[in-house]
């Protein structure tokens, strides 16, 4: 790291032509990449130091870009030596959703949330982007059986569970793969929007862009593995993007419960991706902080499972096997 960071220091020194700088930490991050506030008279930056064995900053590059082009607020990009991987950003501050959203505030904050949203799926780049399709997904929920299932709690599945574990995993690929298409930030939720002076929120953390489902980002921000609310309420913020969506051209005229299905079984993948992602992280990277987002991301799932006949296998595994293990 401190080799990496003297590298970084004297790569900023070329890039300002000074070296009245101070830098200090500006956010942490589940990846392997690290966040600097290079702070001089007059002006901030924020540095992205992303090791090239690890990240690729040039699809941040590319994507920052393309959808400042259709108008979203992401991270405008000063400098760049992708080689090293080094970039030089505009600060969109430090207002994270996730520190400012509460029973007042969350209706506005996620209706700016859902306009840019619709700016993304309605305008957003498709082009060289991966496709969500049946091997991805399939691959994240296998994320879940091997880092949260077998190596946090030390589950081994038997025959039965095992397929009844196949079984929920090709009815939620189904059900995401019914869906319509479209640009999918991956990462939409409270810890990657920002409040900032610009209109619409700051946009950060979206490299990993992808087409597809239509319900990813919206139950990526309703339900979010940082933040809940009642379900009433978000089953309220879910329909009001349905209408919005349907006036708009993005979607046809919906059956809201075939829509709340789709939005439901799309978040049981992405919960269940995710809490392999925080035993991974903890297990494998040395992150222990994310267990902690485990029981609200698992209830998610629980919840969504108790209430769909097509995932009683993973109902019962969870009931069975999961919540005693834990």
């Amino acid at each position: 790291m401190s080799a990496r960071h003297d590298l970084l220091r004297q790569w900023l020194v070329a890039v300002l032509g000074r070296e009245d700088f101070t830098l200090e930490p500006a956010s942490a991050d589940a990846s392997f990449r690290r966040y600097w506030r290079a702070r001089y008279p007059g002006h901030t930056l924020v540095l992205m130091d992303a090791p090239p064995a690890q990240e690729d900053c040039g699809r941040f590059v590319d994507l920052a870009r393309r959808l400042r082009a259709i108008g979203l607020h992401t991270p405008e990009v000063y400098a760049e030596d992708r080689a090293r991987g080094f970039l030089a950003l505009s600060d969109l501050g430090d207002r994270l959703y996730l520190a400012e959203l509460d029973a007042q505030s969350a209706d506005r904050l996620y209706a700016d949330a859902l306009a840019a949203l619709a700016v993304l799926q309605t305008r957003g780049p498709q082009d060289g982007l991966p496709v969500y399709d049946a091997p991805f997904l399939l691959r994240e929920l296998e994320i879940c059986r091997e880092w949260f299932l077998g190596r946090h709690l030390g589950l081994a599945l038997s025959a039965g569970e095992q397929a009844g574990w196949d079984r929920a995993c090709e009815t939620l690929v189904a059900a995401a793969l019914e869906q319509p298409r479209v640009c999918v930030h991956r990462d939409y939720h409270s810890r990657n929007l920002m409040i900032t002076e610009a209109p619409g929120p700051g946009i950060l953390d979206f490299q990993d862009a992808v087409v597809g489902p239509v319900t990813y980002d919206l139950v990526s921000l309703l339900k979010d593995c940082y933040i809940q609310w009642p379900a009433a309420r978000v089953t309220g913020w879910a329909l009001g993007y349905l209408d919005g969506a349907v006036a708009s051209g993005l979607l046809p005229a919906l059956d809201p419960d075939q829509f709340m299905r789709w939005f439901d079984l799309m978040g049981a993948q992405r919960h269940l991706k995710a809490c392999g992602i925080f035993a991974r992280l903890h297990h494998r990277d040395g992150k222990p902080g994310y267990l902690n987002d485990i029981p609200r991301t698992l209830g998610y799932v629980r919840e969504v499972a108790a209430r769909y006949p097509e995932l009683a296998d993973l109902d019962r595994l969870l009931t069975g096997r999961v919540v005693p293990a834990r």
